[in-house]
């Protein structure tokens, strides 16, 4: 019934449609001359996109994914907010916020002439998010979808005071094999190595993936870039309002331990993702706004 009356609100013909996926989950479904998409209502979420020029989809989405009420949907681009990781003050909310697991609302949909679609979802405070995060604040995400793909998160404070927040578009970028993909423009940043208790490094030339990889890459300002050799393509991110950047793949022990991840999808997937995260932390003035965003190009890997 959710999916009906959004499609009749905001149908574009037959390149927007609001469908109905698992657990009555409504789905805006786009498909131009430029790129076919998927976003889903529930939790404000990116699930596909793949240009017409493309094989292959640009995100990687588990077979396993849970759509279910109250639970995260493994892959695409969830949005990690106000917190980006473990709860900051370590009174047991769940890992990376609260709001990739709840409702969002459809606010607006927009065709441009040149055939690329925009999406606005959003999200508000409510009573129960007050009792999780008492903050007063409306979140909106973003998307473009045409040649590249568009992404802005918008944290706006409707409150009285100042507040502080972590955040990421947590990416799961679709690969061919990760045995022959590298990730360009870290070389020479310091990142947070969480799989050796913390400790500081330095990347020492293009990131190559061999075992479990989670890392917080800090003073990150440049493009980086996902070269894939096993689908001969490479994928630039160019990014705002973040000084980190993140990369994690859970390797073969943590893939078998996820109840909705493939024993073999590590193989098939990175998350390089685009995050005020580690150091990197947010203030909100009242009454101000912070605009995190990442653009995704693929081209042929020369």
């Amino acid at each position: 019934m959710i999916a009906e009356r959004l499609d009749s609100q905001f149908r574009i013909g037959d390149r927007l449609r609001i469908t109905e996926a698992k657990a009555g989950f409504p789905m805006v479904a786009i498909n131009t001359p430029l790129a076919r998409a998927v976003i889903s209502v529930y939790a404000g979420q990116v699930l596909s996109y793949q240009p017409h020029d493309q094989e292959a989809d640009l995100l990687f989405l588990s077979d396993g994914a849970y759509y279910q009420p109250g639970k995260a949907i493994k892959g695409g681009v969830p949005v990690c907010w106000p917190w980006f990781g473990p709860d900051p003050d370590g009174r047991g909310r769940p890992g990376h916020g609260f709001v990739r697991n709840r409702p969002w609302t459809l606010r607006d949909v927009a065709e441009e002439q040149g055939g690329a679609i925009t999406v606005r979802l959003g999200l508000v405070d409510t009573a129960e998010t007050r009792e999780i995060w008492d903050h007063a604040f409306d979140l909106e995400l973003d998307v473009r979808v045409g040649t590249t793909l568009d992404m802005a998160l918008v944290t706006r404070n409707r409150g009285g005071s100042p507040f502080s927040l972590s955040q990421g578009l947590h990416t799961y970028f679709r690969v061919g094999d990760i045995d022959r993909v590298t990730v360009t423009g870290l070389a020479g940043h310091r990142f947070i190595d969480k799989m050796d208790g913390g400790l500081e490094k330095t990347q020492d030339g293009a990131v190559t993936i061999a075992g479990e990889v989670d890392r917080i890459y800090t003073g990150v300002a440049g493009p980086l870039a996902i070269e894939d050799r096993g689908l001969g393509r490479k994928i630039a991110i160019s990014t705002a309002g973040s000084a980190s950047a993140v990369i994690w793949n859970p390797w073969q022990a943590t893939a078998k331990s996820m109840a909705d991840l493939g024993d073999e999808d590590y193989r098939t997937l990175l998350c390089v993702e685009t995050t005020n995260a580690g150091p990197d932390v947010v203030s909100v003035p009242a009454d101000g706004e912070h605009r995190l965003s990442a653009v995704y190009e693929a081209s042929a890997l020369s």
